[in-house]
């Protein structure tokens, strides 16, 4: 059991579920991929209104199509209870984010999605974002790397404007950490430089007035 969650309905037919969630508005969505008539991806791709889906099957392959849908994460069977709680307890805390920013609630973290599911970083754990066409690179202080399939753009839409700024079309930065600007560069405090364009060249003035 879990405290989190409220069954509102099951379905084996695909066809049914497409027109309860039709009629009915629900937040998290447990979605098989292998089913009759039409796979899970095909029928949440027709939802009008998409809540929060969990996707579950006993195949591999079909990982990197879910993450393309955005789903929260992807189960497979025979799913393990304590992988499940994981799953159930990032989709509540998805949720609760959603929420507050529609609040605009001071944000501590952000969700992204990166290897098909969805994943929070730490704000203050952000060394640098480095733009690679239809990815970004969010470079951690502590921990590994993370790809996710976003524009500097759209994570800059996401991250707290007094905190972050654009100082090139490839690299965004956490103010606090640029140490010092060196030939035209930002230095962060683990001696990282990064370029500083003419476009963005604003920047080096509201980082000496923010010092």
């Amino acid at each position: 059991a879990n405290e989190n969650l409220i069954l509102v309905s099951v379905f084996e037919d695909a066809i049914a579920a497409a027109e309860f969630l039709r009629l009915k508005s629900v937040d998290l969505l447990f979605l098989d991929i292998n089913m009759p008539d039409i796979t899970g991806i095909d029928l949440f791709k027709s939802l009008e209104i998409k809540p929060l889906v969990i996707f579950t099957t006993a195949y591999k392959n079909f990982a990197f199509e879910g993450f393309e849908l955005n789903a929260v994460d992807y189960l497979l069977k025979p799913i393990d209870y304590i992988r499940f709680k994981k799953a159930v307890a990032k989709a509540v805390e998805y949720r609760q984010y959603k929420l507050q920013k529609n609040t605009n609630t001071l944000e501590e973290s952000i969700f992204v999605h990166s290897e098909y599911k969805l994943v929070k970083i730490d704000i203050g754990n952000i060394l640098y974002i480095e733009s690679l066409e239809d990815y970004v690179k969010i470079h951690l202080q502590v921990g590994k790397m993370i790809l996710t399939l976003s524009t500097l753009k759209k994570m800059l839409e996401k991250l707290p404007p007094e905190k972050f700024s654009r100082i090139h079309r490839s690299y965004v930065v956490p103010i606090k950490l640029v140490s010092a600007i060196v030939n035209r560069k930002a230095q962060l405090t683990d001696g990282t430089l990064l370029p500083i364009s003419d476009t963005f060249a604003s920047f080096i003035d509201d980082w000496q007035n923010q010092s």
